[in-house]
């Protein structure tokens, strides 16, 4: 990736400086390994060999300070020549680990994109270690579609998204049949899959059935 696609959120010391580039690294195996590599996003592809995707990571410990990130963040991407940056990837290891903590930060998220006018230019999607579709129980396989090895944030151009979906006009199925490749690959194939420690899922739960 390109060095300067790669950043955290201030000048750390050289342990963090350390452990910032480790998250980076996770960070792309996930993405290679899993979001490429099973074909979850037909659009990542692109981005990712051209370097258009931005990698911060954060040093919050909470909701406010990531959110502080965040509005600094959509602000440079949308400020920013897409073809220099499509997309941004910002992974809080330190605050949100849990989901149901996460998932009520993503209204805050929402209502910043509006605050800043950018409802329409930008949006923000998200990947968890622990996420979790509603009705499902926490160890279904099916929520690896949404896991990440750290609480992320993905800010997306929308005008990237209708081209993407102009370009796969089957992207409305995309939801399905990346359910139907988890349940296949099963519990114990993500695993070893090997992109994140906390994103993992039981074995049990690779051969239940989902209704």
């Amino acid at each position: 990736m390109a060095e300067e696609n790669h950043s955290a959120t201030s000048n750390p010391e050289p342990a963090t400086a350390e452990r910032d580039a480790q998250v980076i690294a996770d960070t792309v195996r996930w993405l290679e390994r899993a979001v490429i590599g099973l074909n979850l996003c037909p659009f990542a592809k692109g981005v990712h060999a051209k370097d258009q995707i931005h990698y911060v990571v954060s040093h919050a410990t909470d909701a406010r300070s990531l959110a502080d990130e965040l509005h600094r963040e959509l602000e440079a991407l949308a400020e920013m020549s897409p073809e220099k940056r499509d997309t941004t990837l910002l992974m809080a290891p330190d605050c949100l680990e849990d989901f149901l903590d996460f998932n009520d930060f993503l209204e805050l998220a929402d209502d910043l994109v509006d605050a800043l006018d950018l409802g329409g230019i930008l949006q923000v999607a998200s990947f968890h270690p622990q996420f979790q579709f509603e009705g499902t129980q926490v160890d279904d396989v099916s929520n690896c579609t949404n896991r990440a090895p750290y609480p992320t944030l993905h800010l997306l151009r929308e005008d990237s998204i209708d081209r993407a979906v102009e370009a796969f006009p089957e992207a409305e199925e995309i939801f399905e049949r990346n359910i139907e490749v988890l349940e296949k690959l099963g519990s114990k194939g993500w695993n070893d899959l090997d992109v994140g420690a906390h994103a993992r899922c039981s074995h049990a739960a690779g051969s239940k059935a989902r209704t």
